[in-house]
């Protein structure tokens, strides 16, 4: 397909599975139609590329649908200038969202050769992106604190290096539950001490490993 073609699939993707879900914020739109989803994607699964579900990127991970990315992004209120934390880079898409809203993104992935992969297509996008390779469990000290932390994997608790790593007034958006199922939660930072969630909506994503995570 030539590019007038993927940005008609981008378009469509937009209309039919983001904006008809109730997500009008239109910086949010434009980050849609703009970031290239295809290339974030493996070679043998680009077909289904801008289809309304999760795809498999290996190492038993996925991309998102493209809704639930949406919706995260949606719910992070994120504003240009904002320094991003997100737990679990996976293939680069959210990321690459938050980047091209203007926040400052840092990105830590356990599986190195995720971290290494989409490290080089935000690089070639000059997305400005920095990804690490660690326990996401326990954030990224070294560039705290963060006015915004998202969480892209199942998470059996709210990690307390994230809230000791978070702004006060900042918020943190994980899935939040079992293996098996989550919720979708924000949680607002009110002071030092005093933390408050919201549910969002049911959700499922691979599990998140590490400390505060689920045990291999």
């Amino acid at each position: 397909m030539n590019d007038a073609e993927l940005k008609n699939l981008r378009a469509v993707m937009v209309r039919s599975q983001i904006a008809s879900r109730g997500i009008t914020d239109q910086s949010i739109i434009k980050a849609f139609k703009n970031v290239p989803r295809h290339l974030f994607i493996p070679h043998d699964k680009r077909v289904f590329s801008y289809d309304d579900c999760p795809l498999p990127i290996g190492e038993d991970q996925t991309i998102s649908q493209p809704y639930m990315v949406a919706l995260m992004s949606a719910a992070l209120r994120v504003k240009a200038g904002m320094k991003v934390l997100e737990v679990g880079t996976g293939s680069g898409y959210q990321a690459a969202i938050l980047a091209y809203l203007g926040a400052q993104v840092y990105s830590i992935e356990r599986i190195s050769s995720l971290a290494q992969r989409a490290g080089q297509i935000l690089e070639k996008l000059k997305y400005e992106v920095k990804v690490s390779v660690g326990d996401g469990t326990l954030g990224w000290a070294e560039h705290s604190p963060y006015d915004r932390i998202i969480v892209t994997a199942a998470s059996p608790e709210i990690s307390p290096s994230w809230v000791e790593q978070l702004r006060v007034g900042g918020l943190i958006v994980l899935p939040i539950g079992d293996r098996w199922r989550q919720e979708l939660v924000v949680v607002t930072k009110h002071t030092d001490t005093e933390i408050e969630q919201e549910r969002v909506c049911g959700c499922v994503f691979v599990p998140l490993i590490g400390k505060y995570g689920f045990k291999e």
